[in-house]
């Protein structure tokens, strides 16, 4: 655990006493971020395993790699090239098939940034610049934010999983909405990332 996690760890910790015992009980933070990973292989990542189990992403992912045989993630020119049904052999839906290959033409064109430009970027204009693409909404942006920027606090406040850990964590009825996520989560910066790994691991009772 990094000198970061631990600070992180220790802020988060001191909240309640139901973050002190999840935490407790869960160990330390092993948030694994892909550093320098360029946004727009963070992106078609994202969105290959969007509303899918983590096997059924990797097994999609994997088949797209396999489609190259290079063993490297394809190029935006090589996603663009590559017609739909060798895409849709991958597992892609037809949707998500536009969508990576709308990802790969704006990289082509300047609208997705280089990883030294996202990284020198504001969050929300990475993410203002980036949900202007056909199927990229918030979530996906800040996944990239998350994994490749390695970003410290990223709250993702529409995901399923942060708002249904909330609310295993408080024993309340309902998840909370977006809206009162993000007011929660204020109280958990600048380790809203670190907020967001816990949550996303709060076992269901």
């Amino acid at each position: 655990m990094t000198d970061g996690y631990r600070a992180a760890t220790e802020f988060l910790a001191a909240i309640d006493d139901d973050w002190r015992r999840h935490i407790d009980a869960t160990g330390p933070c092993l948030h694994q971020p892909h550093a320098a990973r360029d946004p727009y292989e963070s992106l078609v990542r994202a969105i290959a395993y969007q509303q899918l189990h983590a096997k059924a992403g990797d097994a999609i992912v994997g088949r797209l790699l396999a489609l190259f045989g290079s063993g490297s993630f394809p190029r935006p020119e090589q996603i663009v090239a590559t017609d739909f049904d060798r895409l849709r052999s991958c597992g892609f839906s037809a949707s998500k098939i536009a969508t990576i290959q709308g990802i790969a033409q704006a990289s082509l064109d300047g609208v997705v940034p280089d990883y030294a430009t996202a990284l020198a970027m504001d969050d929300e204009a990475l993410i203002e610049r980036l949900i202007t693409l056909r199927g990229v909404g918030r979530w996906t942006v800040e996944m990239l934010l998350i994994y490749s920027l390695e970003r410290p606090d990223i709250l993702p406040a529409d995901d399923f999983g942060v708002r249904e850990g909330y609310r295993r964590l408080k024993g309340l009825e309902v998840q909370p909405t977006r809206k009162q996520m993000i007011e929660i989560g204020l109280r958990w910066s600048p380790y809203r990332t670190v907020a967001s790994w816990y949550l996303w691991r709060v076992p269901n009772k």
